[in-house]
């Protein structure tokens, strides 16, 4: 088994209710969670929207190859409503689901990248996933989480939320 680990995020509906069902969905299709952070808010990153985004990392124990998963969370993003990808840059959106590591898996193809190409990049995703994976080396960049943040120039805001799913 694997350790697969998602940034789970959204800015339209009640997005604390779509990672509750979402969880469920991920237990059922891909593997089961043997973790997650605490909710984080923050702005929208590359864009202008009125809606703040909701992130969650979650962790999974999982079998599947990284293809597959890939295809899963693109049908549970679709299921709630997400539109494809667009090429154009960011939009608003009600469920976005990226693979940010594979175990020390490193993947580059046209459709997908492991370890997520720009999560050095993103404050609203090395500070949830610093909250328990902080030590977590990425394969690449042969970085621990913890000093990806600390070395991370995103001055957007982010914000531990309050409400716990758990």
């Amino acid at each position: 088994m694997g350790r697969l680990i998602l940034l789970l995020g959204g800015n339209q509906g009640d997005v604390s209710d779509t990672f509750d069902k979402v969880h469920r969905l991920l237990n059922e299709h891909i593997g089961d969670i043997v973790q997650y952070s605490s909710l984080y808010e923050s702005e929208p990153w590359g864009f202008e929207s009125e809606n703040n985004f909701i992130n969650q990392v979650v962790e999974l124990t999982c079998s599947l190859g990284s293809e597959k998963i890939l295809s899963i969370t693109q049908k549970i993003e679709h299921e709630f409503g997400r539109k494809a990808k667009s090429t154009k840059g960011y939009s608003s959106r009600p469920l976005d689901i990226d693979i940010l590591f594979y175990d020390d898996l490193i993947v580059s193809v046209p459709e997908l990248t492991i370890p997520h190409p720009r999560l050095h990049e993103r404050m609203f995703t090395l500070l949830p996933l610093s909250e328990k994976w902080e030590q977590l080396i990425h394969p690449v960049l042969n970085k621990s989480v913890k000093q990806m943040k600390e070395e991370c120039d995103d001055t957007g805001w982010v914000k531990k939320q309050i409400i716990d799913l758990r």
